[in-house]
């Protein structure tokens, strides 16, 4: 396996990443299954676990989300938990095989408050099992990061969503380069970046390639990119949308994995609408991590559960990745 960055690309021009998402599938996935393997072990894949700490009430307008209060969506609003409920999820996503751990609260952005008092403390513990501790708690300021790293967080995930062409037709309580700075932040502060974003939101091809060179062309690749499906929540702006075509996904997924080789790339929200033969598509393509839940959510979206996702890994011949 490759761990030199000499062959990373940060260059990427619209034109090349366009011929790379239309070539011939089985071509692509091809290109990409030997990059893959190249830069990864070809048969692990990371499990995940993704709580929700803080769920629903959140100011901004995201048109895909169920929890932006705006939208008459069925979720519960729920206060941010408290830390020992958190840390025994942490443990219980441990004993089952998460080696990640993903904290998130539905805020438009981190306030130097009692919450983010209590947030810092979940770090703090979530680290000390020996878990990779991640959080998503919307903008981030510099002086905040440099605290999240200080309590031992791994990763912060900030996801562009799409292209900034697009970005407004999706979001317009925050600017596109608003994700940017967040991410810059985290950057600065040492902490890994988690960075991705979602097909099926109406997007054109174009935007799905622009969301991708925005991340490849960064000074460092996101350590973890997640893409996701479309999860058409009842009550938001999105929830006629048509179903994600499996192969769309495999396409993106292929083409993530040939411009950032060295990344994780996280097959997340969507899954529940996959085949377990759509899914070993996309392993095949570069995906190396999915996220799991005994409660078959990923936050306030249906999830396969555990039990599920092991049988289907032992079905393809894959295993958990090892811390």
């Amino acid at each position: 396996m490759k761990f030199s960055t000499e062959a990373l690309r940060h260059d990427w021009t619209k034109e090349e990443v366009l011929s790379i998402y239309h070539l011939p599938l089985m071509e692509l996935v091809y290109k990409a299954a030997t990059v893959h393997r190249e830069w990864h072990a070809p048969d692990e894949v990371q499990i995940a676990t993704l709580l929700s700490v803080k769920t629903g009430g959140c100011p901004e307008d995201c048109s895909y989300c169920g929890q932006a209060a705006r939208y008459h969506a069925d979720i519960k609003v729920q206060a941010l938990l408290p830390v020992n409920t958190v840390l025994s999820h942490a443990q219980k996503a441990k004993e089952r095989g998460s080696t990640r751990f993903c904290m998130a609260a539905a805020w438009r952005e981190v306030r130097d408050n009692r919450d983010f008092d209590r947030i810092i403390e979940m770090v703090k513990g979530v680290n000390e099992m020996g878990l990779e501790v991640c959080c998503t708690l919307g903008m981030l300021t510099e002086s905040q990061a440099v605290r999240l790293q200080e309590a031992g967080l791994y990763a912060y995930n900030h996801n562009l969503d799409t292209s900034e062409e697009y970005y407004d037709k999706i979001i317009t309580t925050r600017q596109f380069d608003n994700r940017i700075n967040t991410i810059n932040n985290v950057r600065k502060a040492g902490i890994t970046v988690c960075s991705g974003g979602i097909i099926g939101l109406g997007e054109t091809v174009e935007d799905r390639v622009g969301m991708l060179r925005t991340l490849a062309n960064m000074e460092t690749h996101p350590e973890s990119v997640p893409v996701n499906a479309l999860a058409r929540v009842k009550g938001t702006p999105l929830e006629n949308n048509a179903k994600v075509d499996a192969w769309d996904m495999v396409r993106i997924i292929a083409t993530a994995r040939i411009m950032m080789p060295a990344s994780m790339v996280r097959l997340s929200a969507g899954r529940i609408e996959m085949t377990e033969a759509e899914q070993a598509w996309c392993f095949m393509a570069g995906a190396n991590s999915i996220f799991t839940s005994d409660a078959e959510k990923l936050l306030v979206t249906p999830n396969p559960g555990v039990a599920d996702d092991m049988s289907m890994l032992h079905n393809l011949g894959l295993k958990p990745k090892a811390v």
